[in-house]
């Protein structure tokens, strides 16, 4: 059966209400990478109601994108008299474009649907049930001494991402390394690097052992990387939106990135999941620092993935309550309290 044939829903037989609210949740200590430093994390939720059951899908409005946001709550406001008249998660995708607002709204429309059918949405989605997966845990850019001191207290974790981007990034791996020397190492540049000083911090990785590097151009200008050899997995991230952006990137990167707040939600990432791979690109799931909420439907589509990044809970000072269970790096699926 088509994936498209199975992400149908029936008309409503009840009219569905929507409520958009925006939360802020605190990071334990700072979230720093190329583009600036973070303190807490906000977050948009969407709730549907039909009189029965509540669905939930939360968000991350990402200024990178162009969203705001003041924006993304309109947006999904916007869109309740349609999900009143009996929107399904298909017509969505057509009633409004990739990014964060689509995400929340389809993750919540898949969460009602769950809850009314009483069935969990791997079972609806036409998927294998979950099983726990490793996360990378993120280490923050700043000086190789700070970053050293946070790799080695994470030592013990299996697979270490490490935010790069400035001047000094050899240095920083290095330390890193020197810190966590069993663990697993990814790097996210952030568009951080530019054709001059490509080859140098590539080769800094490869000195480390670095198993992959995300973003290291802009988008957009990354178009040297199809012209030079290297060791390392190169994955896009900035680069790579939903399944229509995938053709382009063919010959300049090994792995693409499947984030929710880019594909506009759970619907387009299973999609875009198949067709990179039908590609020969190497998945990764990754995501916004944010709840349990948010990461619950990612852990889906990360059941194919190469590398998994959804350490977003882990990095706030609290999660919500029925959040999922991380023991070590280890993330177990979500329980139907939190979501699907």
């Amino acid at each position: 059966m088509r994936l498209r044939n199975r992400l149908r829903t029936m008309p409503p037989a009840h009219r569905v209400s929507l409520n958009v609210h925006v939360e802020h949740w605190p990071i334990a200590g700072a979230f720093t990478i190329s583009r600036g430093v973070k303190t807490e994390a906000t977050v948009v939720v969407a709730e549907l109601a039909d009189g029965q059951c509540r669905g939930r899908g939360e968000c991350v409005p990402y200024q990178r994108y162009g969203e705001t946001v003041e924006g993304v709550v309109q947006a999904i406001r916007a869109m309740d008299g349609a999900i009143a008249r009996g929107l399904d998660r298909e017509a969505l995708q057509q009633a409004m474009p990739a990014g964060a607002a689509r995400n929340a709204l389809d993750c919540a429309l898949w969460d009602l649907a769950a809850k009314d059918a009483r069935k969990p949405v791997y079972q609806l989605a036409g998927l294998s049930p979950p099983k726990p997966l490793v996360t990378a845990y993120t280490i923050s850019l700043g000086t190789p001494g700070a970053m050293a001191a946070a790799a080695e207290a994470a030592c013990e974790r299996p697979l270490l991402k490490v935010k790069l981007g400035g001047a000094g990034d050899p240095a920083r791996i290095a330390a890193v390394r020197r810190a966590a020397p069993r663990s697993e190492l990814i790097v996210d540049a952030n568009e951080g690097w530019t054709s001059n000083d490509l080859a140098a911090n590539l080769a800094a990785c490869a000195d480390a052992n670095v198993t992959l590097v995300e973003q290291p151009l802009p988008a957009g200008n990354d178009e040297f990387l199809s012209q030079i050899e290297r060791s390392i997995a190169v994955c896009a991230d900035e680069s790579v939106h939903g399944r229509e952006s995938l053709s382009g990137l063919v010959g300049k990167y090994d792995a693409v990135n499947i984030k929710l707040d880019k594909t506009g939600g759970l619907t387009e990432a299973l999609a875009m999941a198949e067709e990179a791979e039908r590609l020969g690109f190497t998945l990764m799931v990754g995501c916004m620092v944010a709840t349990s909420l948010a990461m619950a439907p990612a852990l889906l589509v990360a059941q194919r993935a190469r590398v998994v990044d959804l350490d977003g809970p882990l990095l706030l000072a609290r999660d919500r309550p029925d959040g999922l269970r991380y023991e070590g790096s280890r993330v177990h699926p979500a329980t139907t309290a939190l979501w699907g």
